[in-house]
């Protein structure tokens, strides 16, 4: 992964040597946070925020470096390198891909991009380094995104451009993504800005690893290919400036469910719908998703173990010139459907996100977060906590941007 990292700075470095046109963006992160006791999925532990442990403490928020080349006016590179260290220390690839996307002179336009990048889900995350404008802790949905969803293939994109809207469909063939899934069946919704890219290894709960009498800590990579299937995926957008969009997703990685790496992990077939819209009203601008899917294991013949996962959010941001309150609202739940009447395998919850973004320069932003969850998860009493939790993170960040 060091070796990979290594090639795309170097590639960021060749690039800018030969490129018309070279941008370099980086952000630096630090928070003081009052974390929940209970200890964090990031540690083990079956807490659904980023830190967890108690107390208040200074924290490494996260690294960055974005680059992008414009060889030609069609075609362009880009890759991103992020360092985090909750976890333990890691640097790794979030995006790297070459697109195509010749000047059009008509309402139709084309393009194509290959390599490695993010499905278009999030309707939150779009600020630098895939993260959030809004808030330091993304949606249940977009923080799952970001922990083990990512395409590695093709993707295709056709554009009508209208007067005042413009329609775009979305289609992509990708691989390395069949583990996706494997962390909502095993710990559940989190609510976390972690972003693993390519390389990285996801922290599993350590009472879920002892079920399987295994010995804590428990790690997979979430981006490998197991089995010799594509997956795809595709979108439906509108959007019109000033006014809104709207985008309806199909997701299907079409991994074999029987399949499993040398190392043991499975591949979980894992597909899902998801549903967004934006919307502004005066200084307010609203954000509302969706997304409704399984996925699924079968570990020896005929033995299927499947988790059906729901999510959806409501969120308000004003935008006062260098201030934006923010408030989310979001519910959440997964289900074993061969649970018995009376006694339902999996967990639902709700949480509430407050938070105050204040930017009185282009390359300083601070932000207070309050984060509350409610939430009842059964799994919780096989490692003898009570099923029902309610924690409460509290978060200031500063964020340098470059």
């Amino acid at each position: 992964m060091r070796r990979a990292c290594l090639l795309c700075l170097l590639g960021l470095s060749s690039s800018a040597a030969c490129a018309q046109d070279f941008k370099l963006h980086a952000w630096l992160d630090g928070r003081l946070v009052a974390a929940p006791d209970e200890p964090s999925w990031t540690n083990g532990g079956l807490g659904k925020t980023r830190f967890g442990n108690g107390g208040v403490d200074a924290h490494f928020g996260g690294a960055g470096l974005v680059g992008t080349a414009q060889f030609t006016p069609a075609l362009l590179a880009l890759a991103e390198v992020q360092f985090q260290n909750t976890d333990y220390p890691t640097m790794s690839v979030i995006e790297a891909y070459l697109r195509y996307r010749p000047v059009s002179l008509s309402r139709w336009r084309w393009s194509a991009q290959a390599g490695a990048f993010m499905p278009p889900i999030s309707l939150e995350n779009d600020a630098i380094g895939w993260t959030s404008p809004w808030t330091l802790t993304p949606s249940a949905i977009n923080s799952w995104v970001g922990e083990e969803l990512r395409a590695v293939g093709a993707e295709g994109r056709v554009e009508w451009r209208g007067d005042v809207d413009t329609w775009e469909w979305r289609s992509a063939l990708f691989r390395r993504n069949d583990p996706a899934g494997k962390l909502l069946a095993a710990r559940g919704w989190s609510l976390s800005d972690l972003t693993y890219g390519l390389g990285s290894r996801l922290r599993e709960p350590d009472a879920m690893v002892r079920r399987f009498g295994q010995q804590p800590p428990g790690r997979y990579d979430p981006f490998q290919n197991i089995g010799n299937r594509s997956g795809w995926y595709a979108n439906l957008a509108w959007h019109a400036p000033g006014r809104g969009s709207v985008s309806l997703m199909r997701y299907d990685n079409r991994a074999d469910p029987a399949a499993h790496s040398d190392s043991g992990v499975f591949a979980w077939h894992t597909y899902f719908w998801t549903l967004g819209a934006t919307a502004d009203t005066g200084p307010v601008t609203w954000i509302v998703q969706a997304m409704d899917g399984g996925t699924e294991i079968e570990p020896v013949d005929g033995l299927q173990l499947e988790t059906h996962f729901r999510s959806a959010f409501l969120l308000a941001g004003w935008n006062r010139g260098a201030w934006r309150p923010t408030l989310r609202f979001e519910h959440f739940s997964t289900r074993d459907p061969r649970s018995d009447a009376g006694i339902a395998q999996g967990e639902h919850g709700n949480a509430i996100t407050a938070a105050l973004n204040w930017r009185p320069c282009d390359w300083l932003r601070l932000t207070a977060e309050v984060l509350r969850i409610d939430g009842v998860r059964t799994q919780r009493t096989e490692a003898g906590l009570p099923a029902a939790s309610a924690i409460t993170q509290v978060q200031l960040g500063v964020r340098l941007i470059y």
